[in-house]
């Protein structure tokens, strides 16, 4: 019984994981390369600090430690780039920029 679980376990995971949307250019290209975590601070103080804090403990937006382990990379990127998370901009940095600040977001 428990093997029988288990396997219609794998089976929905492995249906969801086929049926996922595929990523779009930019996402691919930003998760292609290495991000370093120096330039992302850079980034993150040029673009980021008025609402996430100089720490990015949180002030209008939302406190950014830990964001990595409740998000994967795709939806970090899709969060920053798309908009739709008022009052949060969108703003579209390169794709090495982008590689930049998730690699720092990492880090939090």
């Amino acid at each position: 019984m428990a093997i029988a679980i288990a396997f219609v376990i794998v089976a929905i995971v492995s249906i969801l994981w086929l049926l996922r949307p595929p990523l779009d250019p930019y996402t691919q290209s930003v998760l292609s390369l290495s991000g370093d975590p120096v330039q992302g601070r850079s980034i993150f103080v040029m673009n980021c600090v008025a609402c996430h804090g100089q720490w990015a403990n949180g002030k209008v937006g939302p406190s950014l430690h830990g964001v990595s382990e409740r998000k994967s990379d795709a939806k970090l990127v899709q969060q920053v780039v798309s908009g739709e998370t008022p009052p949060m901009p969108q703003f579209q940095p390169s794709p090495q920029d982008m590689a930049d600040l998730l690699s720092y977001l990492k880090q939090l």
